[in-house]
């Protein structure tokens, strides 16, 4: 899955709050990965973007771990 792919995973019924989440963190993780020392300022921002993004995501799944990350990224 990818970040495209945000909403349809939330509303998959048959998959647990875990594994949800765990495919959520996934896709965010890849795309810090996929940044590199070469990456442009707009690169980083889009990806941190994105990122806030997916913790929202999470928070409507996981309020309390979604609140966290969300706290975390504003510090």
């Amino acid at each position: 899955y990818t970040f495209s792919d945000i909403d349809k995973i939330i509303e998959f019924k048959s998959w647990s709050v875990r594994k949800i989440t765990d495919e959520l963190l996934r896709i965010d993780c890849s795309q810090y990965t996929n940044l590199g020392s070469d990456s442009l300022k707009s690169e980083r921002l889009e990806v941190k973007k994105n990122s806030r993004k997916i913790y929202k995501a999470i928070k409507t799944v996981d309020s309390e771990l979604g609140s966290r990350l969300l706290d975390a990224m504003d510090k």
